[in-house]
């Protein structure tokens, strides 16, 4: 059996996935059709060795967490890139989901404030804010 790293952009099936920039893109998409808030990219690539990109955004709601966290799994994978790894619940107020090279992360407006991603990363990396 063949083991892929996260870096691969070839599936097992031999099809390509998504290369990391335009993923990353698909999921900004996919959180500003969900109405989540605050939405930034931060490029990690040249800091980190485990992904590309980190998509960090803001939920309201346990119901949007959900609403997130369904749609962005079912349509990924359908794009061929299924969810590798997923952390948090949403009644946590954080939720993680790792599709490889691009890792998201969905906060509720305090465990943002707590985190401070974009502070801790920003020093190293890029970010980059999307508006509605």
């Amino acid at each position: 059996m063949l083991c892929y790293s996260p870096r691969d952009r070839v599936r097992r099936n031999g099809a390509r996935a998504l290369e990391p920039e335009p993923l990353a893109h698909r999921v900004i998409d996919l959180l500003s059709e969900l109405q989540a808030e605050d939405i930034a990219l931060l490029d990690i690539g040249k800091a980190s060795s485990f992904a590309d990109y980190f998509v960090l955004a803001t939920a309201h709601s346990p119901l949007q967490f959900g609403a997130i966290v369904e749609r962005l799994g079912h349509e990924l994978k359908e794009a061929g890139v299924p969810p590798r790894h997923q952390e948090g619940r949403k009644e946590s107020g954080w939720v993680l989901i790792d599709f490889g090279d691009v890792i998201v992360h969905v906060f509720s407006p305090e465990k943002r404030e707590y985190y401070r991603l974009e502070e801790l990363w920003g020093r190293t990396t890029p970010v980059v804010r999307f508006t509605g």
